[in-house]
């Protein structure tokens, strides 16, 4: 009897595996029948019942809810305690050509309002014109006044929006928003070394401290020696009561711990969700779904807020340009943690449905696994194969996709920015060398001398 070539051996041996998994998958945990027997085995006293079909979904459920939640309180998080992180997002608001604007006409307009331009140049003509100009000077002079002080208005727009477009506006720009927000971090955290102080009736007081140690410092470094003997004074004055103020501070500890906890609790209910599955290549797949719809609902409603917010600002108060600029920048960052979990929810449920005991994807398997195997068949012949290097691909097939796959999360996850692009290529090159991988592995087949046509052997070296 002809010996079976490789390829028929590879194809049957793929065939017994999907075959091996959908029993598994309809069987669960019970007993297996036996093929040659027909009397049927009770099934075993381990069998799970639909009560773990119910758990597993009320997990998953819980899991897809807490999601959104997450996303929101892990860039919370980020943004009120990392102030790095803080001044990283606001600090390109500077660079904006509609925020600078902005803030130029705001600053000429505090400017006009603290200094009566017109009245100003009206005295200096009035001042020339006293000195003795004759009837038709002054009246020239008289009229140059309008003129004059709209000259004087442009010339401090101008200077201003060449500051405001400056780097050096730009600098001042971080400076003070790091400053602002250590501020903010030390006072919501009570930090002794804060310049505000919140007691536990919502007292609002100045520490000294800060300001005694900054004038001692400026004292000793004009050579006034003496100032270095003024001991250290941690006194606080009151100047304000506000009750909110604890609350604020309670908040913004749970919003801390929240930041901090809930991905990674939400994470767990997903995954104890499909462990607990009576089929888990199914909860897996509902599971990603899942997951996906809620980072659906994290976009979207990033995408409404952004019209509720640009259409209730006042356009007196912040232009529809600049309010929309501002809440792009707020939620940049959270928009692509978002997208970025739902491509990889998305990517987890086609491989999971993918590699389940499904009918299509045990067929599409099997007929990706024969067209790989046709092409390495053909190739030996003409002395082309990967030999040992292949074999020992094969070896580790399972631990060379986990890291290509854990490669391609870290870079959706965390390069930045996020685009179509850069997701549509990692996508790609990670499907590319999958398929790469399958193509230059080779298993090595082996027959035993007294063994049939229907007794195939796998063995690798």
């Amino acid at each position: 009897m002809p010996r079976p070539t490789n390829a028929e051996l590879l194809g049957r041996i793929a065939a017994l595996e999907a075959e091996n998994a959908s029993l598994r998958d309809e069987l669960g945990d019970a007993a297996t029948v036996s093929v040659r027997d027909a009397a049927p085995v009770a099934p075993s006293t381990h069998a799970r019942s639909w009560a773990w079909t119910l758990l597993a979904t009320a997990l998953i459920v819980i899991g897809a809810l807490l999601a959104p939640v997450a996303v929101v309180a892990s860039w919370a998080k980020a943004q009120l305690t990392d102030t790095q992180s803080f001044v990283d997002t606001y600090a390109p608001l500077a660079k904006d050509p509609s925020v600078q604007a902005y803030v130029t006409d705001e600053a000429v307009k505090v400017v006009q309002q603290n200094l009566d331009i017109p009245q100003v140049t009206s005295q200096v003509v009035d001042g020339i014109t006293e000195l003795g100009t004759g009837p038709v000077a002054t009246k020239a002079l008289e009229a140059l006044k309008g003129p004059l002080a709209q000259g004087i208005v442009s010339l401090i727009h101008t200077t201003v929006g060449n500051f405001v477009s400056s780097d050096a506006f730009a600098q001042v720009w971080q400076e003070a928003l790091r400053a602002t927000h250590t501020q903010l971090v030390a006072t919501m955290q009570n930090d002794p070394k804060a310049a505000i102080a919140v007691g536990a009736d919502g007292s609002i007081g100045i520490q000294l401290a800060p300001v005694i140690e900054r004038v001692k410092q400026l004292l000793v470094d004009q050579g006034l020696s003496f100032a270095s003997q003024i001991p250290t004074i941690n006194q606080t004055i009151t100047i304000a009561q506000n009750s909110s103020i604890p609350t604020i501070q309670l908040f913004y500890g749970v919003a801390v711990a929240a930041g901090a906890w809930l991905t990674w609790i939400a994470l767990a209910f997903l995954v104890l969700g499909v462990v607990v599955a009576r089929r888990r290549a199914l909860a897996l797949v509902w599971a990603s779904v899942a997951l996906a719809l809620a980072m659906v609902v994290v976009v979207a409603g990033i995408g409404i807020g952004r019209l509720v917010f640009v259409g209730s600002v006042s356009p007196s108060l912040l232009p529809a340009g600049v309010a929309n600029t501002v809440y792009q920048t707020v939620t940049t960052r959270m928009q692509d943690t978002g997208i970025a979990v739902l491509v990889l929810a998305i990517v987890v449920a086609v491989v999971g449905w993918y590699s389940g005991p499904f009918t299509v994807p045990r067929k599409l398997r099997g007929f990706f696994g024969s067209g790989v195997t046709w092409v390495r068949e053909a190739a030996e012949p003409h002395g082309i194969s990967t030999g040992r290097t292949g074999e020992w691909i094969y070896a580790q097939r399972v631990l060379l996709r986990v890291l290509v796959a854990l490669i391609a999360a870290a870079i959706v996850l965390f390069v930045r920015p996020l685009s179509p692009a850069l997701i549509i290529w990692t996508l790609v090159l990670s499907a590319l060398v999958v398929a790469v991988l399958e193509l230059v592995q080779r298993p090595v087949v082996t027959v035993p001398e007294n063994a049939g046509d229907d007794t195939p052997v796998m063995t690798v070296s």
